[in-house]
Formats: structure tokens, C-alpha cells, sequence
């Protein structure tokens, strides 16, 4: 069984271990220092049951942005206990933290364009969508995808230029519109039972 929990000062050596076996992006521990210090909500392991940190999640909150957001600066799980949703499940606790301790209006990171896997999570687990591609992102010179997922969904961009595109006079236009449809219809179910009840009558006499 792996327990997920936040992280502590005492796990952050484990972490970079974990980050090391991983990944090719790698930190110093000044920088994990760095976070659990200024946001230390935001950061979860994956702790199994002999207490082994198997995976982790490192993130921030961009403080001088607006709108406020948060990123995730590195997310990992070792081998041998990937396919098991935990880090859909350290992403969902980092996440839930960003919006409700910090308010944050979405959530951003950087992914490799290689990293199949990796942005299949994002975009079909975890809601997230591609804005844009930064070239050479990477120190090796591979380009990254720059995602961003909405805590609080909005509408899609064209219903929202449409709507905000229609003039008062266009909206009161629908609203006569629909107004209409519905008398129509309420004058058609008026006029067949009326019919109704004049045959029910012929038919009697």
C-alpha cells in the first residue's frame, strides 16, 4: 500500500533520489529547500508501506503573476510503482491545495514534446491543454509543450465571443424569439384539443 501525504523537510533528500532516477531535469537541494519553505502545501510524496519515498510532486505558486497561478515544477514516480494512478493522485493534492489555499486560477507546467506518457495524464486524466510549444526549452534542446489546466472551468472561446459579441437588442431579439416558439406551441395544443373535443362530440350525437 503507498500512502500519500505532504511532504517534510526529512523527505526532501529521498526526493531529489527519486527526481535522479526519474528524470534528466535535476535540482539542487537548495531548490527543494527553496519550496517546502515558501509552499509548503504544495508538496506530496508517495510513501510506500517499509516507508520508502517512491514519488513526489514539487510545485509553487507564481506569486507576482496575474492572475494568480500555480506550476508544477517536477513530478515523478519510480518504475516500480508507476501504472498504479499515483501521480494522478499527487497532482490532484497538489491542485486541490492551490485552489483552495491559494485561490489560484489555474495551474500551468512544462512537459517534453517525447513525453508521450506523460501528456496523455495531462490531458486525459487531469484536464490540462496545450497553449503553446517553447522552442529548446530543455537544456539538452528538446522543445517542451506549455500546458494549463482551468480550476474553474470557463466556457469555450466561441461561445464566449459569441455571446459577448450580441448587442441588448440582438439578446431580447432570442428571448422574443423563444417567447414565440412557446405560444405557438401552446396555441397548437389549445387548437388539436379543441378538435378533439368537437369529434368526442359529433361522435355522440
Amino acid at each position: 500500500m503507498v500512502n500519500i501525504r505532504k511532504a517534510e523537510v526529512s523527505d526532501l533528500l529521498e526526493m531529489q533520489n527519486c527526481n535522479l532516477f526519474c528524470l534528466p531535469e535535476n535540482y539542487q537541494m537548495k531548490y527543494y529547500l527553496y519550496h517546502i519553505l515558501s509552499w509548503p502545501q504544495l508538496l506530496y510524496v508517495a510513501e510506500d508501506y517499509n516507508g520508502k519515498i517512491v514519488g513526489y510532486v514539487l510545485a509553487k505558486m507564481e506569486d507576482n503573476s496575474k492572475p494568480l497561478h500555480g506550476h508544477i515544477t517536477s513530478l515523478a514516480v519510480l518504475r516500480s510503482h508507476r501504472k498504479l494512478g499515483l501521480a494522478t493522485k499527487l497532482m490532484r493534492s497538489a491542485q486541490k491545495e492551490m485552489e483552495t489555499v491559494f485561490k489560484a486560477e489555474y495551474i500551468s507546467l512544462h512537459v517534453r514534446k517525447s513525453n508521450t506518457a506523460a501528456y496523455h495524464l495531462y490531458t486525459k486524466t487531469l484536464g490540462y491543454e496545450q497553449h503553446d510549444i517553447e522552442s529548446k526549452y530543455y537544456a539538452d534542446g528538446e522543445d517542451a509543450y506549455y500546458m494549463k489546466c482551468y480550476l474553474n472551468k470557463k466556457p469555450s472561446k466561441d461561445k464566449a465571443k459569441n455571446a459577448e459579441g450580441k448587442s441588448d437588442e440582438e439578446k431580447d431579439k432570442d428571448a422574443a424569439a423563444t417567447s414565440g416558439t412557446k405560444k405557438e406551441e401552446t396555441a397548437k395544443a389549445e387548437e388539436k384539443q379543441e378538435k378533439s373535443s368537437a369529434g368526442k362530440k359529433a361522435a355522440l350525437t
